[in-house]
């Protein structure tokens, strides 16, 4: 299934299938080491719109919440 970032819960798995975002957000994703094939793992978020905290590989980020909401994830299941 196909849902946005901000819609997992915290522990799931997914890959990145899609950025619905322009080429700076793209650039800025890419530089974190988020891009389409990528698999992650949210960590966590803030309530209220706050960042999100993902883990990819060995690395944690945390992407604010208009960023989380334009990255597709395909869930694991």
């Amino acid at each position: 299934m196909l849902v946005n970032l901000t819609s997992l819960r915290d522990g799931e798995r997914g890959r990145v299938v899609d950025i619905q975002g322009g080429l700076g957000l793209l650039r800025r994703l890419e530089s974190l080491g988020i891009r389409p094939g990528v698999e992650l793992m949210k960590v966590g978020s803030q309530l209220m719109r706050g960042p999100t905290i993902v883990k990819i590989g060995n690395s944690q980020v945390a992407i604010g919440f208009g960023m989380a909401r334009k990255i597709i994830i395909e869930q694991k299941r």
